[in-house]
């Protein structure tokens, strides 16, 4: 076996052999997948073996299975091959620059700060082209979790293991909307403990139970004590217009930040600056598995744009 510099020289596509073969257990359906011949599969596999030191395929005239060794060697290999593939990708995405296709979601509002980033990576980035697409209200992480964009702007809080908490930006105070004919409507501002009793409506099933209670808390830390907010119940909504609507029907009240407050004005909702709950915060977030250059280049930008409005 050769070596450089204490490491054995392995063949990359002797590894590709090998996992398209544990994958498939057909030596046929393994060279199709490589485009190389049955025989060829044969020999790569030999060539790992006699690296390796053991056999890591049985093969007989009935099936083809892998041998224990051969199972702990793929639980090993293909993790850090799939590393080794994501580097090599993105050493050749910063060489050739970005570029491709960058799918953005945002949830609530594209406010101006979002804007600014957008508009920050696509003059940096020329050759790389945005998409923005909303992101349902009551399905924060499943746009992203399911690939239908690359990375989001979501509302805070974030606890999905499976997922990136990038840059936060664009802190702003909660106002509560309630219906033109609610008590609260003539009011310059409340404080958290006059939405005790308010049925506060929050979003429905995929987003996550701990998601929820944020957005439309049955408790919250006010400014100096711990302060109960609503105990009656409230409709759940899929959609943000949905939640206004309700609200204008003075069904319960609805938490949102300024600025998706403003882009949603309606005459017969009016919306009033709450104090004592926490502020509103988003974030961007991307599958671990699925940082490519863009998205690490795009949030830079959401940082820069961040950094800019504080």
């Amino acid at each position: 076996m050769a070596w450089t510099r204490g490491l054995p020289v392995l063949e990359v596509r002797e590894l590709e052999c090998f996992m398209a073969l544990a994958d498939e257990l057909h030596f046929g359906r393994a060279g199709e997948r490589l485009y190389v011949s049955q025989s060829r599969v044969s020999q790569l596999l030999r060539d790992l073996e006699r690296r390796i030191g053991t056999r890591l395929v049985e093969r007989s005239s009935r099936r083809v299975r892998l041998t224990p060794a051969g199972a702990r060697f793929l639980a090993q290999l293909r993790p850090a091959y799939e590393q080794l593939s994501a580097t090599v990708d993105a050493a050749r995405e910063s060489a050739r620059g970005v570029t491709g296709r960058l799918r953005i979601g945002f949830q609530g509002t594209a406010d101006a700060r979002l804007m600014r980033a957008i508009t920050d990576f696509q003059e940096r980035h020329p050759g790389c082209v945005t998409e923005i697409v909303e992101v349902p209200f009551a399905d924060p992480f499943g746009a992203v979790r399911h690939g239908d964009v690359d990375t989001a702007i979501v509302l805070l809080p974030v606890e999905e293991p499976d997922l990136v908490l990038g840059p936060l930006f664009s802190r702003q105070q909660q106002t509560v909307a309630v219906s033109v004919r609610h008590p609260f409507a003539g009011r310059a501002s409340l404080h958290a403990d006059e939405l005790a009793g308010v049925p506060l409506i929050s979003a429905t099933a995929p987003a996550p139970a701990y998601w929820r209670a944020a957005q439309a808390p049955s408790t919250a830390t006010a400014t100096t004590t711990a302060t109960t907010l609503a105990t009656a119940p409230a409709p759940q909504v899929r959609t943000l217009q949905e939640g206004l609507t309700l609200v204008a029907a003075d069904r319960g009240a609805m938490l949102l930040c300024r600025p998706t407050a403003e882009y949603h004005g309606r005459r017969d909702v009016t919306f009033v600056p709450v104090e004592g709950v926490p502020d509103s915060v988003l974030g961007m977030v991307w599958r671990r598995d699925g940082e490519t250059g863009r998205v690490r280049e795009f949030a830079a930008a959401v940082e820069a744009a961040s950094r800019a409005g504080s």
